[in-house]
């Protein structure tokens, strides 16, 4: 996967507004890790659909969106 990260992120951000969430002004935080093929990069604690993206030749674009606010501490 060729491209700067914010410039590989960006465009999927704005395909997912009006599908995901009706803008991406909505989203709070955003994880990126870009893996290329033959670097090694180590990983812990992956769900299975993690470790089948990783592992995957062409390289696989994995989203997560969750819309759970329980991480946030309201004061």
């Amino acid at each position: 996967m060729q491209g700067d990260v914010d410039d590989i992120v960006k465009p999927i951000l704005d395909g997912m507004r009006s599908i995901v969430y009706p803008d991406d002004q909505v989203v709070e935080k955003v994880v990126v890790q870009k893996v290329e093929p033959g670097v090694y990069v180590e990983f812990t604690s992956l769900t299975t659909t993690v470790q089948q993206a990783v592992a995957a030749d062409p390289p696989v674009l994995y989203v997560m969106v969750d819309d759970s606010i329980g991480r946030r501490r309201v004061t």
